[in-house]
């Protein structure tokens, strides 16, 4: 059997495309429910950096932004060595569902990894989109 290279969740969000945008793809949206602080230029091949509450810093690289439909991203994952080229692609689909939006992240990239750390990161990273992307659903629709 073949080792799963992606990861894919879809959630409804009574939000419309447009504020569920600016939550992906802003530094003080993607701050509210990614990470503690996010910086980001958004732009393709734009720089962005995450910065969660145990001081581990993650680097990422902007690669897709077709506003308000799609925005994508590749990211380092912090267990590899820093020098290490291989990156998982994070990709967000926005689809108007009547007044909110349905939302789609697939993360690819997880089959390239070391056979040691594949498995492990694509459970964290699965476990991590469940827990994210429901802070992501309550700081929209609270807003």
């Amino acid at each position: 059997m073949t080792f799963p290279d992606r990861i894919e969740r879809t959630v409804e969000l009574a939000s419309p495309p447009e504020q569920v945008w600016a939550a992906l793809t802003t530094s003080e949206g993607l701050s509210s429910w990614l990470g503690e602080r996010v910086t980001i230029d958004l732009r393709p091949g734009g720089a962005a950096q995450l910065a969660v509450r145990s001081g581990l810093t993650v680097d990422m690289r902007v690669e897709r932004v077709e506003e308000p439909v799609v925005f994508g991203f590749t990211w380092r994952l912090p267990e590899l060595a820093d020098d290490d080229p291989r990156r998982t692609y994070v990709e967000f689909t926005l689809e108007a569902a009547g007044s909110g939006t349905r939302l789609r992240v697939v993360e690819t990239g997880f089959a390239q990894l070391p056979d040691g750390f594949r498995r492990k990161a694509h459970e964290s990273h699965t476990e991590g989109w469940a827990s994210k992307l429901d802070t992501l659903v309550g700081h929209c629709d609270a807003a």
